[in-house]
């Protein structure tokens, strides 16, 4: 049984909750945009046999309360709050960190890779929501635009039914949460990570510490699309993970096994050849 570690972390604007269990190189993991580190319970646990597992609840999600009252936030204000938390829990001696982002943790394990190469040995992305990439953009735009709209009107039961086209036409499956976070989702991460659009001239310039990844189970979906795009522009193909875009959580086991092969693949960053 791995022993677990809790803790907070002030950042400008905000309080991170983090837990960091088991031993090993660091692999920190990145829930998606209205999840916390509940979600990667199982996962972390399985991971931690043999790696340092650090999870956290994003910033105005769950036990990380911002200073003020909810704002929209921003991919890149995000990615300076899991730097701090890899510096803060680093150890002397340490390599740089893996690092997993699903959803929209997946667009933070990006940025993470370009803007901070010295912390980051591999990102694995699965299915970041970049849904600028797409040559029909503009359709799903509009889409997110009436989902964010309905919300507003209606509450957030029917804008979680606009929104299912994006999921194969499916209702979002329950997951574990310490909080009920829809309604800060909604109004203040929907647009603004959707709406993102990762530097690709500096993916590319990364390109040797990225992996870019998708579900089996979801690839007819929209939301796989964008890592099918973004994967292209690099010259690859996504690496297919076991389920569909939250197949850490169904299938922990079979997850992790993947995600340990494909950390164990990668190669070694040029930057950090000697």
């Amino acid at each position: 049984m791995n022993a677990l570690e809790r803790g907070t972390l002030a950042v400008p604007g905000a309080t991170l909750y983090f837990e960091v269990r088991g031993s090993g190189p660091a692999l920190l993991l990145i829930p998606g945009s209205i999840s916390d580190a509940v979600v990667f319970e199982p996962l972390a646990a399985v991971l931690a046999l043999d790696h340092r597992v650090i999870a956290y609840d994003p910033r105005g999600i769950s036990r990380s309360p911002l200073d003020g009252p909810p704002v929209d936030q921003r991919v890149e204000v995000q990615t300076e709050d899991a730097r701090r938390l890899l510096e803060r829990l680093g150890e002397p001696g340490d390599e740089p960190a893996a690092v997993f982002g699903s959803c929209g943790g997946g667009l933070v394990a990006l940025e993470l890779a370009v803007r901070h190469p010295e912390l980051i040995r591999t990102a694995v992305a699965h299915e970041p929501p970049a849904m600028e990439l797409l040559p029909d953009a503009e359709r799903y735009r509009a889409l997110l635009d009436r989902v964010h709209e309905l919300y507003r009107r209606e509450g957030v039961e029917p804008a979680l039914r606009e929104l299912q086209p994006l999921f194969g036409n499916r209702p979002a499956p329950p997951l574990p949460e310490v909080l009920d976070n829809h309604r800060f989702f909604l109004a203040h991460l929907l647009l603004p990570f959707t709406r993102f659009v990762p530097d690709l001239t500096a993916l590319a310039a990364a390109a040797d510490r990225i992996v870019v990844a998708g579900g089996r189970e979801s690839r007819g979906d929209p939301v796989h699309r964008p890592a099918v795009a973004l994967a292209a522009r690099l010259g690859r193909r996504p690496v297919e993970f076991p389920g569909g875009h939250i197949g850490y959580a169904k299938a922990p086991e079979a997850f992790a096994a993947r995600l340990t092969e494909v950390l164990a693949a990668a190669p070694e960053p040029t930057t950090l050849r000697s």
